[in-house]
């Protein structure tokens, strides 16, 4: 397969995946609600939403908003940029597959915060009630304002911090506890990618290039 196709798929792949949990778990559910996942108490589905950065973390008003979404932009221009010449290059497709899970998940996420304010009705979050895809009275925030949904939690062990621990001696805690999407996971996965093989991508690089030199003398 191309490099060129290869990068493309993915991306599209995990966009296609990334949105259509979105709008489902948005459309379909209260705030704060969801399931088991096959009937497993540690993997859930429960539905939040987010200001701004990824595994549920905010990056505080609007002024902030605005300031991730623009970075989030111009960051994918960047990568986009970079997995051109990679490609170009004749890179590793290893090496390919990895910035196109972090390019597919930055998309996915900005979709979210550029446009959901414009096409959904702002989710209850008290009250409860589902949001609306293209309401009638408009969305809940302009471009670039929307919240990114989140819905994979996994909890992984609950417990209570023993009572000689400081401060929190006797309180509950969960292991694990950002709730986050498929778009978070594509760039946590890529970002995995590099780090764990990345001596191999440049080893393989560095040996074709020894090769290279060597058949030049």
């Amino acid at each position: 397969m191309k490099r060129s196709l290869l990068v493309t798929l993915i991306i599209i792949i995990v966009l296609i995946i990334d949105q259509i949990s979105k709008i489902y778990i948005k459309t379909n559910f209260e705030y704060g609600s969801g399931f088991l996942m096959f009937g497993l108490d540690w993997a859930r589905i429960h539905f939040v939403e987010n200001d701004g950065m990824a595994f549920g973390l905010s990056f505080g008003g609007v002024i902030g908003k605005y300031i991730l979404s623009i970075f989030r932009i111009v960051l994918v221009l960047v990568l986009i940029y970079i997995i051109r010449g990679m490609i170009q290059a004749n890179e590793n497709k290893g090496l390919l597959i990895a910035f196109s899970l972090i390019i597919a998940g930055a998309i996915g996420n900005i979709i979210d915060s550029a446009f959901y304010g414009m096409i959904f009705s702002e989710t209850p979050t008290f009250h409860g009630g589902i949001a609306e895809m293209f309401p009638e009275g408009g969305g809940y925030a302009p471009f670039l304002q929307g919240k990114v949904v989140d819905m994979l939690y996994f909890p992984l062990y609950e417990g209570h911090f023993p009572d000689w621990f400081p401060f929190k001696g006797g309180e509950r805690f969960s292991f694990f506890n950002p709730v986050f999407n498929v778009a978070d996971t594509s760039i946590s996965l890529g970002v995995i990618i590099i780090l764990v093989f990345y001596r191999s991508f440049f080893k393989t690089e560095e040996k074709s290039e020894e090769l290279e030199y060597r058949e030049e003398e």
